[in-house]
């Protein structure tokens, strides 16, 4: 396709596409350009983190050797293997290991059994069988919601980055899933499944947000009401704080906003919710509209310090959504975590229902239970992830979960934190030699995951030649003309801010995914897009 005809295909489709098809458009424009150009392809445009947590691995497919020895000494007949023992497995396991010492992600190995033994209180043959049958993959998840130990490692891990342990008296039972997204998918599903939410009822989205919370409740299926609280806030400079105001906060007292779903730290601000936020939150729920059921995704809560899930300050009320993804580099592995607070108000509301649609969701899980009323909403979400007929077979596979239990672990057992220092080191830092491209001041914000940068054009414009010219490049051109430049010129794909409800001239930016060096590039590509912008409007007057 000729360059010129795939700009005006671009043109016609922008705001018309999710965001996600706009980036395939300009990836295919980039790489066009890029056969001819000498600017490799910087593809921005994409959350996947270029680093991967190397040490945890080591120690999971060394165990799964492991494992598989486990198997053979129990039948071995060529390429067949038997299925692990559980009697006096530990035993084998610790000669193993004296053996094995040279192997890879070995020390690390011996301090995650040794930290369910001696920290949890595990019997040993139990938690080393249920790691050894589970990365072999040979059984159902049983429990299906997920593994029996690994859910209360997992659960120490999601304390400690999430803030969980500031609920109150409890626990939280965790139902293991496919990353963020298949969490996404059954919570809505689920909530649909139990009259939780109907078609028509009032929700509201924290904005700007990740696009399939825009995109899944006008789906006909939901077909919902959305009330969007936007992160209004400016500082005194008139530059976004990407927070939100007591204003846009105080839309969710109305009693007919039935949930809140919210991205936090942001994406794609990439700005967790301040403290006095937080506050002002709590008291809303407390005060005006205490039914109100939250949603929280907090992918990105470990690259802010002393991050708190709203989970931990609103437990009652909210189901937090954690990814293992970005922090690990495991998009492929699909990682992913729900939590419930054993006393929540989904339970509540459900036990709360009219007669006719209690008994229409009773019926829904009758084949579960001979009580369906009592079985409760995490365990509805793992049924409903199965069309509840499939239930036997519902979870994430094990051997998943293995792997997510020894991240979990390695984490829990890093008590210097090196590992998450590096992790923020490296996003800062291309924050820093992004902003140094673009010729400008990085404001430094304590609330930054700076896993993205969200860079407002517009609020560019005006802050460095005043508002004559922000009026002319509004005027005389549209967001999607700097995508296009950047991708034909330079090869560089980037995402609009707009398409995730945010600032229309807004662009994002994932400083995850490219080399250091890259993002000097970027930011000086941007930096002379925009000086032609700059000798375009001097030439017009």
């Amino acid at each position: 396709m000729h360059k010129d005809v795939q700009r005006e295909e671009i043109e016609r489709v922008y705001g018309e596409i999710s965001p996600f098809e706009l980036k395939d458009y300009l990836i295919n424009l980039a790489s066009r350009e890029g056969e001819t150009s000498a600017h490799a392809l910087l593809d921005a445009g994409r959350g996947n983190p270029n680093w991967t947590a190397a040490t945890p691995r080591e120690a999971f497919f060394t165990f799964g050797h492991f494992a598989v020895q486990e198997c053979r000494r129990v039948w071995n007949e060529g390429d067949l293997a038997g299925m692990p023992e559980r009697s006096q497995i530990s035993k084998r396991f610790f000669n193993y290991i004296n053996k094995n010492k040279t192997q890879p992600g070995t020390d690390l190995l011996e301090s995650i059994i040794n930290y369910g033994i001696e920290k949890k209180g595990f019997d040993p043959d139990e938690w080393i069988y249920e790691l050894a049958d589970a990365v072999i993959g040979d059984n159902y998840p049983n429990p299906d919601r997920m593994l029996t130990h690994i859910e209360e490692v997992v659960h120490d891990y999601l304390i400690q980055e999430m803030c969980y342990n500031k609920a109150p008296d409890g626990k939280f039972h965790l139902f293991a899933v496919e990353g963020a997204t298949a969490a996404m998918c059954y919570i809505f599903d689920s909530l649909i499944a139990n009259e939780l939410l109907e078609p028509g009822d009032k929700i509201a989205l924290m904005v700007p947000i990740f696009t399939p919370y825009l995109e899944i409740p006008i789906l006909p299926r939901y077909d919902l009401d959305i009330v969007y609280i936007s992160s209004d806030e400016e500082r005194e400079d008139g530059t976004h704080t990407w927070q939100y105001s007591m204003k846009e906060l105080e839309k969710i007292k109305d009693p007919d906003i039935k949930a809140l779903f919210v991205v936090n730290p942001g994406n794609p601000s990439s700005v967790a919710i301040k403290p006095s936020s937080i506050r002002q939150l709590i008291k809303i729920v407390e005060e005006n509209n205490p039914n109100l059921m939250i949603i929280s995704d907090d992918v990105y809560g470990t690259f802010v310090d002393d991050f708190c899930s709203l989970a931990g300050d609103l437990p009652f009320n909210t189901i937090g959504v954690y990814s293992f993804s970005k922090y690990f580099g495991v998009t492929g592995w699909r990682l992913g975590t729900i939590a419930i607070h054993e006393e929540n108000i989904f339970d509540k509301r459900i036990e709360e229902l009219p007669e006719d649609k209690k008994k229409l969701v009773n019926d829904r899980y009758e084949s579960l239970s001979s009580k369906p009323e009592l079985i409760p909403f995490i365990d509805r979400i793992v049924a409903d992830s199965r069309q509840v007929a499939l239930n036997h077979t519902a979870g994430l596979s094990t051997p998943q979960q293995v792997q997510m239990a020894f991240f979990s672990i390695f984490a829990v057992l890093d008590h210097n934190h090196t590992y998450k220092k590096l992790t923020k080191e490296i996003c800062h830092k291309r924050q820093k030699l992004l902003f140094e491209g673009l010729g400008l001041d990085l404001t430094i914000d304590p609330h930054d995951a700076a896993y993205y940068t969200e860079f407002n054009l517009l609020e560019w414009a005006y802050f460095n030649y005043g508002k004559e010219f922000a009026n002319f490049l509004q005027g005389n051109y549209k967001p999607v003309d700097v995508l296009i430049k950047l991708a034909e010129r330079y090869s560089i794909v980037l995402m609009s801010g707009g398409a995730f409800y945010g600032p229309e001239w807004s662009i994002r930016i994932s400083l995850a995914n490219l080399t250091d060096e890259a993002y000097s590039k970027i930011g000086q590509y941007i930096d002379q897009i925009l000086d032609d912008y700059v000798s375009a409007w001097e030439k017009s007057k």
